[in-house]
């Protein structure tokens, strides 16, 4: 099993969930974070650091969610690695939680 950034990441892209992730399995892109689902080991110490509760357990997914599991596999594979915190954008907290932001990604 693995752990997946979901939809709500997308212009909030806070880092702080990179930090504590013994494995370093985090991919940057410009707007968004995602985890490599072979690298994930489910530690599971990655969920509760996200300010925006975009992180979920695989098996926990919404079902609105499921592209998530594939864009993360995707992306993580073409994006740089992250192991560092880095600032959040100016304007995350005006993006946390709203709705239909997958349009918004920038691959």
């Amino acid at each position: 099993m693995t752990f997946v950034v979901a939809e709500n990441c997308i212009k909030c892209k806070h880092t702080d969930c990179v930090e504590v992730c013994p494995v370093d399995c985090f991919y940057e892109g410009p707007n968004m974070l995602v985890i490599h689902p072979d690298e994930c080991i489910d530690c599971a110490l990655c969920e509760p650091e996200c300010p925006a509760n975009a992180i979920f357990s695989e098996d926990e997914l919404p079902d609105d969610q499921q592209e998530f599991l594939e864009l993360n596999a995707r992306l993580a594979d073409t994006w740089p690695n992250i192991t560092e915190k880095k600032d959040a954008p100016d304007d995350a907290e005006e993006w946390d939680g709203k709705p239909n932001k997958r349009e918004l990604l920038e691959e």
